[in-house]
């Protein structure tokens, strides 16, 4: 089978106007496909404390009432997404933009929740593998936005990690996926304030013990949860990492996530 990466990036980096497109160069020369799943969350709020509107979290997943949702399908879908795209044709990839919507790629449903309303939150449901195969196929690179659909004609704010899980799954029975979160860190962290702290291999065992003793900041544990998720879907490899680790695909950097 064909390798294929998935190339997952947000926090910091999108935020950057300079390593995203030191990075967007980069990756625009892998000798293998790829699909890029960009989030931009940092942007949205940032828009959300310009316009006095609060910006609603729970363990690291956003609550997305109607205004936010707009201003997520504005930035992740629009701006930020044709940037994205643009940068790398400007280095040679022919890279197609894309949300769930778009050739009915990501279908997702509005979460349900026994406490918590989380509002157009979407939780993804289907993934059409033979529109991404299409698109590999004929050596067009992806780009996916953090925003699905129902079907119905409803937009869905879905959590970028999660949609870059879901299509690494979706797509692990047609080609050899391996799957890299890339953000500002150099990887997980025993200490989210010490660089040095980096875990270099982690098992399911030896997260759900960080898990347990709180040594997983809120805004990893969504992360890792779709990284072992990832793998026991026949995901080949999954790396969280740097600019500069994912530079160095198809290399192991920042984090290596197993199983065992």
């Amino acid at each position: 089978m064909k390798n294929l990466h998935v190339i997952k990036v947000g926090g910091a980096v999108i935020n950057d106007p300079l390593q995203l497109d030191h990075l967007l160069k980069g990756i625009s020369r892998l000798a293998e496909p790829f699909i890029l799943v960009h989030g931009g969350g940092r942007k949205v709020n940032e828009w959300l404390r310009k316009l006095d509107l609060q910006v609603n979290m729970v363990d690291g997943r956003r609550i997305t009432d109607g205004p936010t949702l707009e201003l997520a399908v504005m930035n992740y879908a629009g701006s930020l997404n044709k940037q994205i795209v643009s940068t790398l044709q400007r280095y040679g990839n022919n890279a197609c933009g894309l949300s769930g919507a778009d050739m009915d790629c990501i279908r997702a449903v509005k979460r349900v929740h026994p406490t918590i309303d989380f509002g157009y939150v979407g939780d993804v449901v289907h993934i059409n593998h033979k529109s991404f195969s299409m698109l590999i196929d004929h050596d067009i690179t992806p780009v996916c936005c953090a925003i699905t659909h129902d079907g119905k004609g409803q937009l869905l704010n879905t959590n970028a990690d999660t949609i870059a899980s879901e299509i690494s799954r979706a797509l692990a029975p047609f080609y050899n996926v391996n799957l890299w979160f890339g953000f500002e860190k150099v990887g997980v962290l025993e200490d989210v304030n010490d660089e040095s702290s980096v875990v270099k291999h982690l098992t399911k065992g030896s997260y759900l013990k960080m898990l347990a003793d709180e040594k997983i900041h809120d805004g990893m544990k969504p992360k890792l949860h779709n990284c072992i998720s990832a793998l026991e879907s026949g995901v080949r490899t999954v790396h969280i990492c740097n600019v500069e680790g994912l530079l160095g695909i198809p290399k192991s950097a920042g984090t290596k996530i197993t199983l065992k």
